[in-house]
C-alpha cells in the first residue's frame, strides 16, 4: 500500500510541479511521476533536517517543501531528458 500511495502523491507532485513551472515539458507522464516521487523523498528529508517533519494538523511546510524540490526536479529532469533525446521531438 505504501509504494501505491508514493506512485499517487509522486503523479499528483509531477503534474502540480509541470503546472507551476512556465513554458512546455517534453517528458512523458511516467518520467513526470518518477520526478514527482523524487521530489517528494526530497522535500521530506528537507522537512525532517528543518524540523517540520510532523506537526499537528496539516503539515504545510512540509508540504510545501515536496512541492518546491518537485518543481526542480521537474525543472532539472526534463533538460536532461531533452538533453538525451537529441534537443527536440521526432515527429513519426
Amino acid at each position: 500500500m505504501g509504494w501505491l500511495w508514493a506512485i499517487i502523491v509522486g503523479l499528483v507532485l509531477g503534474l502540480l510541479a509541470k503546472a507551476i513551472i512556465p513554458g512546455k515539458q517534453h517528458s512523458p507522464l511516467w518520467l513526470i511521476t518518477i520526478f514527482g516521487i523524487i521530489g517528494g523523498l526530497v522535500g521530506n528529508a528537507l522537512a525532517r533536517a528543518f524540523g517540520i517533519e510532523a506537526t499537528p494538523g496539516i503539515d504545510w511546510g512540509r508540504h510545501a517543501l515536496q512541492v518546491a524540490a518537485a518543481v526542480i526536479t521537474v525543472g532539472l529532469g526534463d533538460m536532461l531528458y531533452m538533453a538525451m533525446r537529441g534537443g527536440r521531438r521526432q515527429r513519426a
